[in-house]
Formats: structure tokens, sequence, C-alpha cells
């Protein structure tokens, strides 16, 4: 993306903090089905996919302000009133945002690896988080995971299934790509160069 400017205006600060859940038909003007990205980085993926899917509602987070400040400014010059970007830390907001049983697909591409293990507590799929995140999904909800290292895709597949998360294809198995799926701008990168991605559609039963 290059260098990206500090834009003045916080994204999604109205949704931060709240102490009741947000009416999601109000806060988009629209039904429909919800979705949420968990850190969408440039928003390559956010943008592409609300654009394939204007039926759907698409929730995105990222916590790097300059991130999250440009893809929703990117988003709203798009005309793409189905996605929201709300920077933040969405282990401690998505908790007071969503409900349980009001998504159908939770999307995580590329987490940050953490490599040295005294960081991998900082990983967004923990036990007790990635056990929450399965039940703020309808039944057959699906949870959507990508990453670019096999090593944080078999904790990823690991930790989902503990969870409670199944997987179709079976227990530890990666998924093939999907030529409908919208990839992000890093995932563009690797389709290009031949570099692996490792993917998992993990369900809830």
């Amino acid at each position: 993306m290059g260098r990206i400017p500090l834009r003045p205006s916080p994204a999604g600060h109205e949704l931060l903090g709240l102490d009741t859940l947000p009416d999601w038909d109000q806060v988009f003007g629209m039904p429909g089905p919800l979705e949420l990205e968990i850190g969408c980085g440039a928003g390559g993926f956010a943008i592409e996919h609300a654009r394939r899917h204007p039926k759907s509602r698409c929730v995105a987070f990222e916590w790097r302000k300059k991130y999250a400040r440009e893809v929703a400014f990117r988003g709203e010059q798009a005309g793409l009133k189905n996605l929201k970007v709300i920077e933040g830390d969405a282990r401690l907001e998505v908790p007071r945002l969503f409900k349980p049983g009001s998504l159908c697909v939770i999307h995580l591409q590329f987490p940050d690896p953490w490599w040295k293990r005294a960081h991998q507590k900082r990983a967004i799929l923990q036990p007790d988080f990635t056990r929450y995140l399965l039940t703020l999904l309808t039944p057959g909800g699906r949870f959507d995971f990508r990453t670019d290292v096999q090593d944080v895709g078999e904790r990823g597949i690991k930790a989902l299934e503990a969870a409670g998360f199944h997987n179709p294809l079976g227990p530890g198995v990666f998924h093939p790509s999907d030529p409908e799926e919208a990839p992000s701008t890093r995932e563009r990168r690797y389709l290009a160069s031949g570099a692996p991605v490792y993917r998992a559609r993990l369900v809830k039963p």
C-alpha cells in the first residue's frame, strides 16, 4: 500500500466501549448475514469480499490506526455500505458487539505468528477466546483461517478443533484454495509467486 497517512477520523469509534449490544440492522441500514474479520490489515480482503457479497454485512477489526482508518476511507470511497471498519483490540471489543449465534462467518487471515514462544500467548486463538468465538457463530457457521506459516496453520487448526469446530476434511487437514474466495492483499503476493498458503474452513456443528 506504500506510505499510509494517519487520517484524522477514528474508524468505528461510535461502536467502541458500548454497554449494550448494537442493533446491526440500524448500524448498516439493512438486514443480512453478519460476518466478522479479525485483523483486516491493509483491507484487500475486506474490501473485495464486501464488494463481491453486497447482501452480507462485514465488520472488520484492525488495531493499527493507520490501517484501520485507511481501509475505512477506501471502503467509503468505494461506496461499500456493507463494510464497517473498527480500530481496536478485537479480543476486548468483540464481546461488547455480538450476541451468541449472530455471526455466519468469522475470518482470521495471516495473523502475526509470534515467533518467540514467550509471545505466543498474544495469539488470537487462545483456548478461551477460541471457544467464545464458536458461540458467536450460527450452527453451520464457518471459520475462515489462512496463514503463510505452516506451524501457525497446524496450531490454528488444532486450537479450533479443540474448541469444538468441525473440520469437514478430517482432523488437522488443510483445505484447498477456493477460486471464489477473495484474496487478501498479502495473499495476492503469494498467489502470484506460487508460495504456499495454509487454509482451513472449519464449521460450527
